[in-house]
């Protein structure tokens, strides 16, 4: 799918600040709301604001999100389309995700944040708009369907029906109430049927309950 917002791999940065957060994952195309009153992240924020708009999202090796945990090697970089401020100083944000990078090397934190020189080669997919699609879309819906039914987790199926594969994967991927390993397989996995393979096999599996379109706080 083709990021509405950069085109070329070269428009892409050579450093970014990320966001270390356990279950939060984002996807190309996809909105993911965050709720941000640490004051280092309030820092992460502003100076995306002043340069790009870009955060890397990336989950750590461990149960929280600290400065000292170690980070897995693969996020996603997503773009502040949506910004505003609380009168009790928190900001709420709206990420989109952007494309998908490898952590190359961790760079000297910034105020109070961290950042990371990212390679964005292994999903240059990710900027393009003709990947291919599901194989049998109808079988990932029957187990869309019996997920959700066990899961107790509400879709606008009217909706869903209409989206074109790549954009309902990843929706997926980013919302749907998975393990924070499982999130982090998916990311992980680049062509789009091998995504959805792998997540279709997650939804069948999956025996635990959770809700769809978390807000994360921060």
């Amino acid at each position: 799918m083709r990021s509405p917002f950069l085109q070329r791999l070269a428009d892409l940065p050579d450093v970014l600040p990320i966001f270390p957060l356990s279950g939060a994952v984002v996807l190309p195309g996809v909105q993911l709301p965050l709720n941000i009153f640490e004051p280092r992240y309030l820092a992460l924020v502003q100076a995306a604001l002043a340069s790009d708009h870009l955060i890397g999202m990336v989950q750590p090796r461990g149960p929280a999100e600290d400065e000292q945990l170690e980070i897995h090697r693969v996020g996603c970089a997503g773009r502040i389309t949506s910004y505003s401020e609380t009168n009790d100083g928190r900001i709420i944000v709206v990420l989109t995700g952007l494309c998908r990078f490898k952590v190359v090397q961790e760079l000297p934190m910034q105020d109070g944040f961290r950042r990371i020189k990212p390679d964005w080669q292994a999903f240059t997919l990710d900027l393009e708009d003709d990947e291919a699609g599901l194989d049998e879309r109808d079988r990932f819906m029957g187990s869309l369907r019996a997920f959700c039914d066990r899961r107790s987790v509400e879709i606008p199926w009217d909706d869903v029906s209409n989206m074109a594969d790549t954009d309902l994967v990843n929706l997926l991927c980013t919302h749907l109430p998975l393990d924070a390993e499982d999130k982090q397989a998916l990311l992980e996995t680049a062509p789009l049927g091998e995504r959805a393979t792998l997540m279709r096999g997650l939804m069948d599996m999956s025996a635990h309950a959770s809700g769809l379109g978390t807000e994360h706080r921060h």
